[in-house]
């Protein structure tokens, strides 16, 4: 049973301070942001950038890469849980064909986290990419028209023209990958459920634990209100950041 609700003020606050496995939480979220962030920006925009072409074919390929974004993810996590598995999974099979000992992935803590950053990866690449797609055929043909009579390489033309003209497209993007970093929980709860050793236990994963496991709902809501600040200060920092160097 749920006890009857009574007024704490900032009790639930300061326990916040106190609690190591809040603590475990915070970490094991901003390890992940630091892996998601970055693999998953470059992989999105690499991936755009492969099929801005007219090619006949390049509709199948975006089709291709973004329907992980269409599938639910207690399919994907149960997809994802069998090619992890260290003695049936493919990703272990590969690396056996070439004679490199694939790890327990899930089941070791130093490669659990990993194995959820790709999975999280490859599931939001899709999305992700047709946005720097609208972005790229947005760019007006003649700047690479005239930094080819210039003499430019694929990468002063990447740098000098594609670059700033996805920024604010870039801005959207990794606004999307930290607000998603900060609010994984899916990943974490389909593949390892926060195991092994609280090895991938997440802010989210953690609320929901407190709240739902345990019928600690005014601790978790209060745990919900700091996510939501510190989802605030990265946005607010990124808005600075794109503000300069588009001033």
């Amino acid at each position: 049973m749920v006890a009857a609700p009574k007024w704490l003020g900032l009790e639930n606050y300061s326990k916040i301070l106190d609690d190591k496995y809040f603590g475990i939480a915070l970490k094991n979220t901003l390890v992940y942001t630091a892996l998601y962030v970055p693999l998953g920006l470059l992989t999105s925009l690499g991936a755009a950038m492969l099929l801005n072409t007219k090619k006949k074919a390049v509709s199948m390929f975006r089709t291709f890469f973004y329907i992980p974004a269409l599938c639910s993810s207690v399919a994907t996590g149960t997809i994802w849980y069998w090619l992890l598995n260290p003695q049936m999974g493919l990703f272990n099979k590969i690396l056996g064909m070439f004679g490199v000992a694939g790890p327990a992935w899930l089941y070791d803590s130093q490669w659990a986290m990993l194995a959820i950053v790709i999975m999280s990866v490859w599931m939001g690449m899709g999305a992700n990419m047709m946005i720097f797609l609208a972005g790229l055929q947005g760019i007006n043909p003649a700047l690479y028209e005239a930094a080819d009579i210039e003499g430019a390489n694929a990468f002063q033309k990447f740098w000098s023209i594609t670059r700033p003209q996805l920024s604010k497209v870039t801005f959207l993007v990794v606004t999307q990958l930290l607000i998603g970093a900060f609010q994984v929980f899916d990943q974490a709860y389909m593949l390892t459920q926060g195991g092994p050793g609280n090895a991938t236990i997440t802010i989210v994963y953690y609320i929901y634990n407190e709240g739902f496991g345990s019928l600690k709902m005014g601790y978790a809501s209060a745990m919900s209100m700091v996510l939501f600040v510190v989802i605030f200060v990265f946005a607010m920092i990124n808005t600075k950041v794109t503000n300069n160097e588009n001033g």
